[in-house]
């Protein structure tokens, strides 16, 4: 299949599924305020139908994600509303890893294969970049949440970042952010605003993480300057 077939194969299903989600006004419901009042009704229909509602709520939460809609992070507060902060943070982990991994796909089977053909040679020196700490500056990027979910996922993909290495570092860097954001809503109660949620101290642990992520790549590096310079 050529690559505008491709592209367009993609967009008419996309297209298709914005439909679905306008009809159904889902958009709307992804807001701080909504999740404050409908708090009572979310836990009530959690009790009467649990594996309906974690199923719906996985589906929904990956269909945030591949869309680029906004509201993931209101998702996360809801899984801690419906499920607590444990529960939700498994449930969250497995919608979240789903959905980047879907996210990923498209933007590599659309665009990735075609950006690596023609930019391959002033693209050389960043792949081998990626061969050697991708993974590194991935769960950096998972761990401190500078750029947006969705913004990660389509750019990892027009890298050649091996498919796994982008599944095991979305599933273990977003787990500091989903954990803040499960308790979060577990005690949604007690929060007035969405800027309550993150507080500094969190943001510091998520720099820190960050940092420490970072480690390993930088004393490679360092390693390989001195070898070069031994040499020399």
């Amino acid at each position: 299949m050529k690559t505008y077939q491709k592209i367009a194969l993609v967009i008419g299903i996309l297209i298709i599924i914005w439909i679905l989600l306008s009809v159904f006004n889902i958009g709307d419901y992804l807001t701080f305020e909504n999740l404050h009042k409908n708090k009572v009704k979310l836990n009530s229909f959690v009790e009467q139908n649990y594996i309906t509602a974690v199923l719906t709520y996985i589906g929904v939460y990956i269909l945030v994600l591949v869309l680029a809609l906004p509201g993931a992070a209101i998702m996360t507060l809801a899984g801690g509303v419906m499920f607590g902060v444990l529960p939700a943070l498994v449930i969250v982990n497995i919608a979240a890893t789903i959905g980047a991994t879907l996210s990923f796909i498209l933007s590599r089977y659309i665009m990735g294969d075609w950006v690596q053909k023609k930019y391959s040679e002033r693209l050389k020196k960043f792949n081998h970049e990626m061969d050697n700490h991708g993974k590194n500056y991935l769960l950096t990027l998972r761990l401190i949440p500078i750029f947006p979910f969705f913004m990660i996922n389509l750019a990892a993909g027009m890298t050649k970042i091996p498919l796994l290495t982008f599944i095991w570092t979305t599933s273990l860097g977003t787990i500091p952010g989903t954990f803040a954001y499960t308790l979060a809503g577990n005690n949604l109660s007690n929060i007035e605003s969405p800027s309550e949620i993150l507080s500094k101290e969190i943001l510091i642990v998520f720099v820190v993480l960050g940092i420490i992520s970072l480690v390993p790549t930088v004393i490679q590096k360092r390693m390989k300057t001195e070898d070069h310079s031994d040499a020399s």
